[in-house]
């Protein structure tokens, strides 16, 4: 079985009055190639009349968004012409590519009557050949993601791109990553195989999992040895857990802000096009 390297806790880094969790990059783990940065927000409750999220207009460069709505919604507009409002369990992925600027807020419904929310955004690399890619966005809800069942169907996966247990996810993507939650009935085992090359990206959300006789709780991120294809999770409660894996690109990474590039250049040059009104 593939081995556990280590284990890391979330750090709480709230922001304003939304509940935030930063399990990567820390100050002990920058990335797990190519997956850059994940935050977790919530799970929290709104009251009626509320702010909703705070995350106006900014941009992005030489990467991309995934957006995991768990609870609540987001109400995504961009530079591109794209505008939604997806709810929970749905997802977002957005190619930020050469430049796109966008707004993720709570859509007015949300604001008004307030309710649970939870989500998570896992910020994705792009490489040097696809950095400045053409921007593009798109917004699935719940019923429009495929799922497919493991073990005695307690566990149920979301599968939002690539392949898992034969099943196609629901976005196609610029590069090779395979993502999907996992959502874990107690005692459910989640077993396949991954690439050796495979760098394995795995959060645990909520519960308790075991791997390798190592207990894992919420709020933690895993990081792996690639050592053997065979991978087993056991979950020891009800669980949910993000799961990904993809070859590292193993390139530099110089992020700065909104903007991941492979140079300070090209930092420097992503501000300056933003200032210049260039990201459409």
């Amino acid at each position: 079985m593939r081995t556990v390297k280590r284990t890391y806790k979330a750090e709480y880094r709230p922001i304003a009055d939304l509940i935030t969790y930063s399990p990567m990059p820390t100050r002990e783990l920058r990335m797990i190639d190519p997956f850059l940065f994940l935050n977790h927000h919530g799970p929290q409750n709104y009251q009626p009349g509320n702010n909703g999220l705070p995350f106006g207009p900014h941009p992005h460069r030489g990467m991309e968004t995934v957006t995991f709505i768990l609870e609540g919604d987001i109400a995504h507009k961009d530079s591109g012409g794209n505008n939604s409002v997806i709810e929970s369990g749905g997802v977002q992925w957005m190619t930020a590519g050469r430049g796109l600027t966008h707004a993720e807020v709570s859509s007015e419904k949300f604001k008004k009557e307030g309710g649970p929310l939870e989500i998570l955004q896992l910020w994705v690399n792009l490489p040097a050949r696809l950095k400045m890619t053409s921007p593009n966005y798109k917004g699935l809800q719940k019923g429009d993601i495929p799922v497919t069942f493991f073990e005695d169907r307690k566990v149920k996966a979301q599968v939002i791109s690539g392949t898992l247990n034969d099943t196609s996810g629901a976005f196609e993507t610029l590069t090779d990553i395979h993502l999907s939650t996992l959502f874990f009935e107690p005692e459910g085992v989640f077993s396949i195989k991954v690439p050796q090359s495979h760098n394995i990206l795995c959060y645990v959300i909520k519960g308790e999992i075991k791997i390798n006789g190592e207990i894992i709780q919420s709020l933690h991120l895993v990081e792996f040895n690639n050592d053997s294809e065979d991978l087993r999770i056991e979950a020891l409660t009800e669980s949910t857990v993000l799961f990904g894996h993809a070859k590292p690109f193993k390139e530099p990474v110089v992020a700065q802000g909104p903007f991941v590039m492979n140079t300070i250049e090209e930092i420097d040059q992503a501000y300056e096009d933003y200032q210049q009104g260039k990201f459409k």
